[in-house]
């Protein structure tokens, strides 16, 4: 599979690769069409009036799988959250996704995402397995959010 995330270990270091999916418009028909119902972490980003891409959301699909969390999570009508439902009414929404089976190598990846975006606030726990937690980004469409 192409959208995968690669794993390395070296004693109480871990260093994970994440091949990304190419950055695609929300659209709950292509959702359905092409994203996996499988098991990995997907991001959010809006494009705001200037053209830029804002990041707002990152999670690990797990029960229902990267179909179910992004369908989810890209429409207005099922989000729950009122201020990301707003940027999804106002702005376009984009999503990649990158596909991985292990919950506590997606749990250790977003812990990574959490600590790096929002490091006086992180909410999530790692895994306990490793003492050091690396990342790289791969992206054909060049967006390296680390």
């Amino acid at each position: 599979m192409r959208y995968t995330i690669k794993k390395v270990e070296d004693n109480r270091d871990v260093y994970f690769t994440i091949y990304w999916s190419h950055l695609t418009l929300a659209d709950k028909y292509s959702i359905i069409k092409s994203v996996p119902s499988m098991s990995g972490i997907f991001e959010l980003y809006y494009m705001d009036e200037k053209g830029k891409l804002n990041l707002f959301h990152v999670q690990k699909a797990w029960y229902g799988g990267l179909r179910h969390s992004i369908r989810m999570r890209t429409d207005p009508e099922l989000e729950d959250n009122p201020e990301k439902r707003e940027l999804l009414e106002r702005y376009k929404c984009y999503y990649r996704f990158s596909i991985l089976e292990s919950y506590k190598d997606l749990t250790d990846i977003l812990y990574f995402f959490a600590a790096t975006y929002f490091p006086d606030r992180v909410t999530v726990d790692h895994s306990g397995r490793f003492d050091r937690i690396f990342v790289e980004e791969i992206s054909a469409d060049k967006i390296v959010t680390i």
